[in-house]
């Protein structure tokens, strides 16, 4: 899914991702959606894309978001906001006291 937008570096970027994906096992169409959009995120950030995001210009990158999660023991999953989103839409009452894991909970049990 490279763009004529995209320079050199982008573009080997763009490449470097997919191939990772691929090697851990993702679908090449997922691989690829992944990457150009974690390319076009980057672009952002930079001030490299004529339109971005709010939040793709403001949340930290990509390459430290994966840093702080990689080598840690913490389990992996969904954040505090979206598992409050999804029992916001499930409608749990009393959501906005709940811990994290009180959240999981009510989630797991709504499904």
């Amino acid at each position: 899914m490279p763009q004529k937008a995209w320079n050199a570096k982008r573009e080997r970027q763009y490449e470097h991702i997919k191939n990772g994906l691929r090697e851990r096992g993702e679908a090449e169409e997922k691989a690829e959606e992944i990457a150009a959009r974690t390319v076009n995120k980057e672009r952002a950030r930079a001030g490299e894309a004529k339109e971005s995001s709010r939040i793709s210009r403001d949340d930290i990158s990509s390459g430290h978001r994966g840093r702080l999660r990689s080598g840690t023991n913490r389990p992996t999953g969904r954040t505090k906001e979206q598992l409050y989103n999804e029992a916001k839409n499930m409608g749990v009452d009393g959501r906005s006291k709940m811990s994290k894991s009180a959240l999981q909970r009510a989630v797991d049990r709504n499904q």
